[in-house]
């Protein structure tokens, strides 16, 4: 795991999930919830993204967006492949694969 200096660089360099489109490949760098969300609180959202494999260093590629307003989104998690709404994909803030390699080495 990363000090929380690297950590904060990593995110304001990364971009949420929600923003990208099909065919987007990239490493999640941070999940951040900013509040409730229709009535779900931001640490029950926290915990279903967790419960998803969505941490940090997973491998995302978003699949197929749906028709109506891009939502919702098959995001490809480390091999498994879940839904997700566009809401909730821009607390998944996620970096390029070709940005998480250069940060590893």
């Amino acid at each position: 795991m990363s000090d929380p200096d690297t950590r904060t660089l990593e995110a304001t360099q990364a971009t949420p999930l929600g923003l990208a489109r099909r065919g987007f490949c990239g490493r999640v760098s941070a999940i951040m919830v900013g509040g409730d969300h229709l009535g779900v609180s931001a640490n029950e959202i926290e915990r279903r993204l967790l419960e998803f494999g969505i941490v940090e260093g997973a491998s995302v590629q978003i699949l197929h967006e749906g028709p109506v307003g891009r939502d919702p989104i098959a995001v490809r998690v480390n091999g498994t492949t879940i839904a997700l709404r566009r809401r909730e994909a821009m607390a998944i803030m996620v970096g390029d694969h070709d940005q998480a390699a250069k940060t590893v080495t």
